[in-house]
């Protein structure tokens, strides 16, 4: 059989395996296996159901939820019948979704609960659209057909009609609609088919040296596409594990229950670990810190011969052994202690996390890739990652660099279009097929490709210089009293910084400068805090040329969330809404 779309994908992972376990989830409190045999099972009950609704190729489902194993289900089951999936972040507001409805018109909404179903009927109230409504976790309202329902009623599809339906996918039928987060404007459905996602599979399971045995913990949303691709379908492609993470609060003993080998991240994530793993070791005796400290040093001059193939010596190799049982050893057995490789998407990587997590024997590979692209366009290899770059271009992609520094992209895992938006689309895909990314970047000489800036981001000073403002920050995220920074510069002498500090950090400091920190406010304007912050931009700024450097900063004591409006459902700053919600304290800082 060739496997050239998903639904036969399905079927070779049952055939081969059918009673090894797809997928792990907890049930009161305990893991529960649901192997592949009794996977594709309900993936056929919930097709019956959809075709019992009406459901033909080329209409849409939305799934509006959570990460589970209904989520899964529920999209195999779309593509197998010839559907399209629509997924929906759990965390959009109603007047979100409603922008998604309405330009993917499902007729049917699977919704993971009570709040997710009365987000839709919020959004719906004052339509005339009413798609048919399935509810994972019903409530006591009611009102709604669950998804155990919807799946055990009968129907007219059986298991050979289903297989036969499953087998006459095609290539280049469209299986999804993807949204863009839309941090500016409004979004567009980006039209993915068979051929985009299974050749992407291909090409990025040929770099990872995956094992029979492997585990996937899930814990990223499943509506983004990194996690779609990489956490979901990826590992039924390739008959592997996949577990679902309960929340984020229970990921770390997850981990150690899991022992997963395989876990995809975005960076924000691996700097909030590697933050906590700091933040525990002050809390050792001097003694210990300073163990943990040597460790660190000597763990980056090891992992960096070996990232670049130079020879470790008796001596620096004798001392990385003796410390790593020390320090290393105890990090890695707390993420599980199986782990092989941390995967890194959606934004960059600060260079100094991925030197920090390989100084303890922990890879992060990191990846570049778009919504439009399937996602994946580049990797690092395994065997020789650069720190800093993007990697190369993954079997069957080609990059290049336009002349105004555009990394522009083509492939079998280019988009086929965005969903009834033929000049949005034309704007992105050229006459010759290539896919303009928005980013900025060049290729060295080794082909790895440089990242340095979204395209639109790029901060035009008064005298007409172009800043990339993405580098800058990274720079400024490596102080430990830094949590988050955005740059702005348009129009202005100089770049200025909204800074939000690590507040646990800083309380730690006043605590140490004898600084009242009850007031959070009062904190941040005190002139020993001032004078730690202009400190550590002083650090930056010797590494930037005159134009680059960041003279004025201002201190916000609230973190950036989802909740609050200045981040995407992926984690990514939305500038827009930072400068609206700041634009007084830029003002004064330009003025």
């Amino acid at each position: 059989m060739i496997v050239d779309t998903l639904p036969k994908a399905l079927i070779r992972s049952v055939e081969r395996s059918p009673e090894k376990a797809a997928l792990m989830f907890k049930q009161q409190k305990q893991w529960v296996e649901m192997n592949y045999r009794d996977l594709y099972q309900r993936i056929f009950q919930c097709a019956r159901g959809l075709h019992t609704l009406g459901v033909s190729p080329g209409d849409r489902v939305a799934i509006l939820s959570e990460n589970c194993p209904e989520w899964a289900i529920a999209d195999w089951a779309t593509l197998c019948v010839g559907a399209i999936s629509v997924p929906i972040y759990p965390t959009l507001t109603p007047p979100q979704v409603l922008e998604i409805i309405s330009d993917s018109e499902p007729k049917v909404v699977v919704v993971k609960d009570e709040k997710q179903l009365k987000k839709l009927q919020t959004a719906l109230q004052d339509t005339n659209f009413r798609p048919a409504i399935i509810i994972i976790t019903p409530g006591k309202n009611g009102g709604v057909i669950s998804f155990d329902e919807f799946c055990n009623a009968p129907g007219e599809l059986d298991e050979a009609a289903f297989k036969q339906i499953m087998m006459q996918s095609q290539p280049d039928d469209t299986i999804t609609f993807i949204y863009t987060s839309g941090t500016t404007g409004e979004p567009k459905g980006a039209m993915l088919t068979h051929r985009n996602l299974v050749t992407n599979l291909e090409g990025v399971l040929e770099l990872i040296e995956w094992q029979p045995n492997d585990l996937f913990l899930s814990f990223l949303p499943l509506s983004h596409v990194f996690e779609r691709m990489g956490g979901h379908f990826l590992p039924i492609f390739a008959g592997l594990t996949i577990a679902y993470s309960e929340s984020l609060f229970t990921l770390s003993s997850d981990m150690e229950q899991l022992k997963p080998t395989i876990m995809l991240g975005v960076p924000r994530f691996y700097a909030s670990v590697m933050d906590r793993i700091i933040a525990k070791n002050r809390e050792l005796s001097p003694g210990k810190q300073k163990i943990f400290q040597r460790a660190l040093e000597v763990g980056k001059q090891v992992a960096l011969a070996r990232r670049e193939g130079k020879h470790i010596s008796f001596f620096t190799s004798l001392q990385y052994k003796i410390l790593d049982k020390l320090v290393g050893a105890k990090i890695r057995e707390r993420l599980g202690g199986r782990l092989r490789i941390f995967v890194s998407g959606g934004a960059a990587l600060p260079k100094d996390v991925a030197e920090f997590y390989h100084a303890f024997g922990i890879l992060i590979v990191e990846g570049y890739g778009l919504t439009e692209t399937s996602p994946v366009l580049t990797v690092n290899p395994l065997h020789a990652p650069r720190f800093g770059t993007v990697g190369k271009p993954i079997q069957g992609v080609k990059i290049k660099i336009a002349e105004d520094g555009e990394i522009l992209a083509s492939g079998p895992n280019i988009m086929k279009g965005y969903y009834k938006k033929p000049e949005a689309t034309a704007e992105a895909i050229n006459s010759e097929g290539w896919f303009h990314t928005g980013d900025i970047g060049h290729i060295d000489h080794d082909g790895y490709l440089h990242i340095t800036d979204r395209k639109k981001d790029l901060l035009v000073l008064a005298n007409g210089k172009n800043v990339a403002p993405q580098p800058i920050e990274n720079l400024i995220r490596t102080s430990e009293f830094v949590q988050e920074v955005v740059l702005f510069g348009d129009q202005l002498s100089s770049p200025v910084a909204i800074i939000v500090p690590n507040i646990e950090r800083l309380k730690e400091f006043a605590k140490q400068k004898e600084i009242d920190a009850t007031d959070i406010q009062a904190l941040l304007e005190h002139d020993q805090v001032y004078a730690l912050f202009r400190e550590q931009m002083e650090k930056v700024n010797r590494d930037l040329a005159d134009y680059q450097r960041v003279r004025r900063f201002s201190l916000v004591p609230h973190a950036f969330s989802i909740e609050t409006g200045e981040l995407t459902p992926t984690l990514k700053v939305k500038r827009r809404v930072v400068a609206e919600k700041y634009a007084h304290l830029i003002e004064k800082m330009g003025g």
